[in-house]
């Protein structure tokens, strides 16, 4: 249920100051009562017992200072005079203090508790209805303080100040506070700040365990970036974020893996400085690489960002294995695992699953070297494996959309009809851009063709019909 904040003919943020600021201080529950309570003034702990599945709720009275109704007041005409004056960024702060304060209470959407307490205090139920209500719509009008305000500037500091509120406890109502910042994006017009709230909004998915609710928003990606027009450092922290919290999703290892090479992607150009920085995350991407099963093929090796590994005395070891992977056959992983062991087991990474992987990559490798038929008994010494098991692991490279061919039993080969290629470098590419640009020539010369048909067919026809007449 969402509270109705009541506006009446006033201003809507000077009613919520007013409704924030009475559900923040205690006096709205004193006043509630049928007489007036003296000075000073008692504040109502609940202690709540639950008998034979019934709510019990006993009411101790503790004694305050002085609270009076001029708190709420002096609150409201503050307020006023930051509309009148177009302070946009004192007046969120100053909506948001009382704003915060009710977060601290039981505000959760549908937590309410039904107390049991005699009819002469049931205005204590109402004030504590109040307390426990969704407080989105409050949230709702403080965030649409940014739209006030004609200076970028001004905007944005609002926007700062909101935001360092929300995300200040983060495990306290996590999906509440990340709706309320979405909503504060969907408000803003500005790329830039819409980016920044963006980026809040991952960092309290993160620290609040609710990143379900944003992963979603993930496939946008190159939609929002072409909105934002971010820089580079800029793209390099939200990829890295965004890969993090997909490698803690179970089932989403190929898109944390898919984000990771876009990090390393924008470091083409860099000098050794800048480079150096990215030395870490292209350990981890390799890593990755070599331990998701069902990767095969990556651009890695033309990346200045994991080229630099070659050299590098700690991640050297990770870069021979990467090559490995993606230019070599079995029986160099197996020369390398002898020398190396301790380090896959220090990555994580097993034995047997590198096997597995590396014999599907040396098939994918025989049937690349541009010979059309590859006799069963290649493929098993290449692959190391027994007589009977050739066809199923052809069957396995078939499944994983590596090779595609037929098995002939009769003369025990295979028949490649379509060679896939392990690394797809700067080579392939351009050899795929010659044959885009010539199937492009052909088609057009196609076009042509039958366009001239067309106009000496419409000729003919002309003709035929002056002959007639």
């Amino acid at each position: 249920m969402t509270t109705v904040v009541p506006t009446s003919e006033e201003d809507a943020a000077l009613s919520v100051v007013r409704f924030a600021s009475e559900l923040a201080w205690p006096m709205p529950v004193l006043r509630y009562f049928p007489s007036s309570p003296p000075n000073p003034y008692y504040l109502f702990s609940f202690f709540v017992v639950i008998v034979n599945g019934s709510v019990l709720c006993f009411v101790f009275p503790i004694l305050v200072g002085q609270v009076t109704e001029p708190q709420v007041s002096r609150l409201c005409m503050e307020a006023q005079e930051f509309i009148v004056m177009g302070k946009w960024l004192e007046l969120a702060s100053l909506m948001i203090t009382s704003a915060e304060l009710i977060f601290s209470k039981r505000t959760a959407q549908g937590d309410r508790m039904p107390l049991i307490l005699p009819a002469q205090y049931e205005c204590v139920n109402k004030f504590c209805y109040f307390l426990i209500a969704d407080i989105e719509s409050i949230f709702t009008i403080i965030c649409n303080l940014v739209t006030k305000t004609e200076n970028t500037d001004e905007a944005m500091e609002i926007v700062k100040f909101i935001t360092a509120k929300i995300v200040q406890q983060p495990n306290e109502k996590p999906a509440v506070r990340l709706k309320i910042l979405i909503n504060l994006y969907n408000l803003l017009e500005t790329p830039y700040c819409q980016f920044y709230v963006y980026m809040k909004v991952l960092t309290l998915a993160v620290d609040g365990k609710v990143t379900e609710y944003i992963i979603p928003s993930f496939k946008k990606i190159d939609s929002f970036l072409k909105d934002w027009k971010i820089g580079i450092p800029e793209q390099r922290e939200l990829f890295l974020i965004i890969s993090n919290i997909l490698k803690e999703n179970k089932g989403m290892s190929k898109d944390a893996f898919k984000f990771l090479t876009n990090y390393l992607a924008t470091f083409l150009g860099e000098d050794v400085h800048v480079l150096s920085e990215a030395k870490e995350v292209a350990a981890r991407a390799i890593v990755e690489f070599v331990r998701i099963p069902d990767i095969f093929q990556c651009d890695f090796l033309d990346l200045p960002a994991v080229g630099q590994l070659e050299k590098d005395e700690k991640y050297a070891p990770l870069y021979q294995l990467l090559k490995i992977f993606l230019t070599e056959r079995l029986d160099a992983y197996i020369d390398y695992y002898a020398a190396n062991s301790t380090l896959l087991k220090n990555y994580g990474l097993v034995h047997e699953e590198c096997i597995t992987k590396m014999r599907l990559v040396s098939l994918v490798d025989l049937s690349s070297d541009g010979s059309c038929q590859i006799p069963y008994e290649l493929i098993r010494d290449t692959l190391q494996i027994n007589d009977d098991e050739v066809e199923l692991w052809v069957v396995k490279a078939i499944t994983s959309k590596l090779i595609d061919c037929k098995m002939d039993q009769m003369n025990q080969v295979i028949v490649v009809s379509h060679p896939s290629d392990r690394v797809f470098d700067q080579h392939e590419w351009h050899a795929l851009r010659t044959k885009l640009g010539s199937w492009r020539g052909n088609i057009a010369n196609v076009i042509s063709t039958i366009q001239a048909n067309k106009i000496t067919e419409d000729g003919s026809q002309t003709a035929q019909g002056l002959v007639v007449r």
